[in-house]
């Protein structure tokens, strides 16, 4: 029975590949010179530091511009709140991974409220997407694809 998975990845590697370029670039700027602006990636977390929070948000951007330039879409990349203490602006960025339940659930509410003949199964953070035809799994990737959902999401393992 043909099926595929739907799933939300990010390919940390890229993301470090990405943080180091971004560093280099701060260190490089004449802008940054005697602040202590760096960018720091550990686990799903890439960590802001910067003197004050216009250096924080250019710091952001050359972030932002890098994730994009390797091809990360910057819709994984959850913000959180500024940080403030000893003359210093800190923020973290966690990259998501997988799909979180409440998203699972809109995504197969989607999909039965559709019509297709497909039949939809949240397997841990990831949702598998069965049918008897490869053209029901072709519209479904279609009308995910479409969906105003919060999550990049690709389509992998597809299978007849």
């Amino acid at each position: 029975m043909p099926s595929f998975d739907t799933v939300s990845e990010v390919d940390l590697q890229e993301v470090t590949n990405a943080v180091d370029q971004a560093n280099r670039e701060v260190g490089n700027r004449y802008d940054f010179k005697g602040s202590c602006a760096r960018v720091e990636h550990t686990d799903n977390q890439v960590k802001l530091q910067a003197d004050n929070e216009f250096q924080l948000n250019q710091v952001k951007d050359i972030v932002h511009k890098k994730l994009a330039q390797r091809g990360i879409d910057l819709g994984s990349l959850d913000k959180g709140k500024l940080e403030t203490g000893n003359n210093q602006v800190r923020q973290v960025l966690i990259v998501q991974q997988g799909i979180n339940q409440d998203i699972a659930r809109k995504i197969v509410k989607l999909l039965k409220d559709s019509k297709l003949k497909v039949q939809v199964s949240i397997q841990g953070d990831k949702v598998r997407v069965n049918g008897k035809k490869r053209d029901d799994l072709q519209s479904a990737i279609s009308l995910l694809k479409a969906a105003p959902i919060e999550l990049p999401l690709q389509y992998i393992n597809f299978r007849d």
